[in-house]
């Protein structure tokens, strides 16, 4: 196998060597147990004091703007819905002429978009796309809890298939609403935009330190980079607050989110779960509210098409068989 570049970066070891400094504070009013905000805590940690990030609209926005308070420490801006790439673009572009005119110092400065999956994955990927196709240093990261979170959790492009969402929700003719199989955007993106260096999906609890490692990573790679995370919701997911850092383990140890870095177009695993052992993706998905409706064959669907993607794909989790994959769908009734 290719060997990757080696991109040198200051990488955390472990949870001693986590910077102490907090840029994402209290003040924002995310519900218990929520993973997109340590994903917003993580990021401006890794990142560090000289960064400015751009916030997409969607249910961090909301969480991050009570009236004259906000958590964030570095500068912050929100921007519309679908407009992420834009924004980052934007942004950088506006410091590299501030800098050429000499009206700022010569110095790294950081630009992060955060945008939701709705936001991200559904209205803003052309966006991000272009922001991909760019020369400016900056930073995008989906955060994806798989629905429209923002508005009463509707059903996305990022959605699990089988999920109840308020679009989708079980009934007796129907049992199956949610028919669509999760949009592989990490994926895509890295496929579609050769010159894009850096590509990753991580969870902020498991491996741990991962999704701080990577953010460093792909800020020092320069250029346009992108990172998807996996943030499992308690309140669009239907559990005990409690739950969510385990529930994220399992996403990962199913295998149902794989978590990987393409640096130069060269894939690598964080969590191999071939090598490690793939646990049930049932011990996922039943400790979920949003699942209770799903029935033997559901489960054994949805596992089924994981285990395609981890045995059959020609890069799994990223590229899938070029002839495709057969896999019975199964009924939709009750």
């Amino acid at each position: 196998m290719a060997q990757t570049t080696a991109i040198p970066y200051e990488r955390i070891a472990n949870v001693r060597q986590t910077p102490l400094e907090e840029f994402y504070a209290s003040g924002h009013r995310t519900c218990q147990g929520c993973e997109s905000a340590l994903v917003m805590r993580q990021f401006a940690k890794a990142a560090g004091p000289r960064t400015i990030a751009t916030g997409c609209t969607g249910c961090m926005y909301v969480a991050n703007t009570s009236y004259m308070t906000t958590p964030w420490v570095v500068p912050w801006m929100h921007t519309q819905l679908g407009a992420g790439g834009s924004s980052a673009i934007g942004t950088a572009a506006g410091l590299r002429a501030l800098m050429r005119k000499g009206k700022i110092p010569q110095e790294k400065i950081n630009v992060i978009n955060f945008s939701g999956d709705l936001g991200g994955g559904d209205m803003g990927l052309s966006g991000i796309s272009g922001a991909l196709q760019s020369d400016y240093d900056l930073l995008i990261i989906l955060y994806d809890n798989e629905s429209a979170a923002n508005t009463d959790i509707q059903a996305s492009g990022l959605t699990t298939y089988g999920a109840h969402t308020t679009f989708t929700p079980p009934g007796t003719v129907h049992r199956i609403m949610q028919r669509r199989w999760k949009k592989n955007v990490a994926g895509m993106l890295a496929v579609g935009h050769p010159t894009c260096r850096y590509v990753a999906t991580a969870s902020t609890v498991y491996p741990p330190l991962d999704f701080m490692n990577k953010v460093r990573k792909a800020l020092a790679t320069g250029g346009p980079t992108f990172i998807h995370t996996f943030d499992p919701c308690p309140k669009g997911w239907d559990y005990h607050p409690q739950y969510t850092q385990e529930i994220g383990e399992l996403g990962v140890k199913c295998g149902i989110f794989p978590v990987y870095e393409i640096v130069d177009g060269v894939v690598s695993y964080t969590y191999d779960p071939r090598k490690k052992g793939r646990i049930p993706v049932r011990d996922y998905l039943a400790k979920q509210g949003r699942f209770a409706h799903l029935v033997d064959e559901d489960i054994e669907y949805i596992q089924n098409r994981v285990d395609a993607m981890w045995e059959e794909w020609e890069i799994p989790g990223v590229a899938p068989l070029k002839s495709g994959l057969t896999v019975g769908v199964p009924a939709s009734g009750a």
